[in-house]
């Protein structure tokens, strides 16, 4: 194995473990047992960012080219984020979240090849890495706002059974998890918006258009963006919040998730 193999399968470990000390958070809630999930979480992170690194040098191109590249890619981003959103926010109980998410992730690209091709002729462009870090950056943020309303309807149903147990005390409220989703949105769906641009313009640059109806992952592009151009305009011009907003947003996540999954990638 190359050595961005074996440090895949490092950061593949270092998450487990962590997601483990998350998940355990929301049962036991001990400071330092959070704390140590975030040490180990970040660790974890500096060896995904390093695998990455490791197979750039070792390909000579940006490394988001088949089903493993894009996994682990998609992965690291997701994390990125969480550890950005933690600068400015104390939220340990969203990584019981995102964790899972990115551990799963990193799990689904343990069974692809993962061998470095040849780079195809149409992806030799320098639009591949614009497009990508764009898109792939801008879904991240998504993620993570779909994270924050799977919070917010978790919370608003203990509120409605008047049940209030542990789980309450470790959730934010509804009005701070609604405010960080949205947030999220606002800042992920331009950077969608910009990824789908700069794919339209690379298309352009290898086949002549900027639209291609018979690709599924711009097809599937364009109605995600759809989706969220209305999730944003039920918000802002319709008023519309709390509960349907979050329902939007998760479903509008899992749509990019099995879109991600079956037809983002350049190459199997």
């Amino acid at each position: 194995f190359r050595m961005n193999v074996h440090l895949f399968y490092l950061t593949l470990l270092f998450y487990a473990v962590a997601t483990i000390g998350y998940l355990a958070h929301l049962v036991w809630v001990k400071k330092p047992l959070w704390m140590t999930s975030r040490v180990v979480l970040i660790i974890g992170f500096l060896c995904h960012t390093a695998s990455i690194v490791a197979r750039y040098v070792e390909a000579g191109y940006t490394p988001v080219t088949n089903r493993f590249e894009s996994l682990i890619f998609f992965s690291w981003l997701l994390v990125a984020v969480y550890l950005a959103v933690q600068i400015r926010h104390t939220l340990p109980v969203l990584g019981a979240f995102v964790t899972p998410l990115a551990l799963g992730l990193l799990l689904m690209a343990s069974f692809r090849a993962k061998e470095i091709l040849p780079l195809d002729g149409q992806l030799d462009s320098h639009w591949l890495p614009a497009h990508v870090w764009f898109a792939f950056l801008g879904d991240a943020l998504l993620g993570v706002s779909a994270c924050f309303a799977a919070m917010y309807l978790i919370q608003e149903g203990i509120l409605k059974k008047k049940k209030i147990g542990p789980l309450y005390y470790r959730l934010p409220s509804l009005e701070v998890l609604d405010r960080l989703s949205y947030r999220c949105i606002t800042i992920g769906f331009p950077l969608l918006t910009v990824g789908i641009l700069t794919g339209s313009i690379w298309l352009k640059t290898t086949q002549g258009g900027y639209l291609n109806w018979q690709d599924g992952r711009q097809t599937a592009s364009l109605l995600i963006w759809f989706l969220y151009a209305g999730l944003l305009h039920g918000r802002l011009i319709a008023g519309w919040r709390g509960r349907r907003i979050a329902w939007m947003n998760v479903i509008g996540f899992l749509v990019i998730l099995v879109t991600f999954l079956q037809l983002s990638h350049f190459q199997k």
